[in-house]
């Protein structure tokens, strides 16, 4: 399983802003336990951060032949950002929307969100946890891939094998 990780606005600023809301990790600590957690479960990871929501789109874009799984924070482009929205569907690939606070139980205009609907899932409110519960998810997608195919192979090769008899 290929995993990109994409965090948006202002999240290379964790640990510094708000750490009663998001925590007092770091970005570079947060990705290392990522990485960490996607190697255990035999997950490749590439994580990019930007502020600017064009540079989110071509990062998507440039990775949809890569990764078989996405892991995106948008952060408050989540509430108003349509183009986000509709590069996540363009590509086609699961994608699960993180965000480390409870979205639903801050303000108003946070408590939607316009990319949801194009993705797979949205984990809120866990801290760290939103994101490792994604990394599980995508890569429990994966085997049970990998799982079908092979047992989706294994019935008609035999059924050639009996043809030929």
């Amino acid at each position: 399983m290929r995993i990109l990780v994409l965090h948006g606005p202002n999240l290379n600023l964790l640990g510094e802003r708000e750490p009663d809301v998001y925590g007092a990790m770091s970005l570079a600590l947060l990705n290392a336990h990522l990485r960490a957690h996607a190697k255990k479960l035999g997950a490749l990871t590439r994580i990019f951060q930007d502020n600017c929501e064009g540079t989110l789109i071509d990062i998507l874009h440039a990775h949809r032949r890569w990764a078989q799984g996405v892991i995106f924070n948008p952060g408050a482009y989540a509430h108003y950002s349509y183009a986000l929205r509709d590069a996540v569907a363009a590509i086609g690939i699961p994608t699960i929307e993180v965000h480390l606070s409870d979205v639903k139980k801050r303000e108003t205009f946070r408590r939607r969100s316009v990319i949801e609907p194009a993705c797979l899932a949205s984990i809120s409110g866990k801290g760290i946890d939103s994101y490792l519960k994604a990394i599980d998810r995508l890569a429990g997608l994966g085997l049970r891939k990998a799982h079908r195919q092979t047992r989706s192979r294994t019935p008609r090769s035999r059924r050639r094998a009996a043809t030929r008899l």
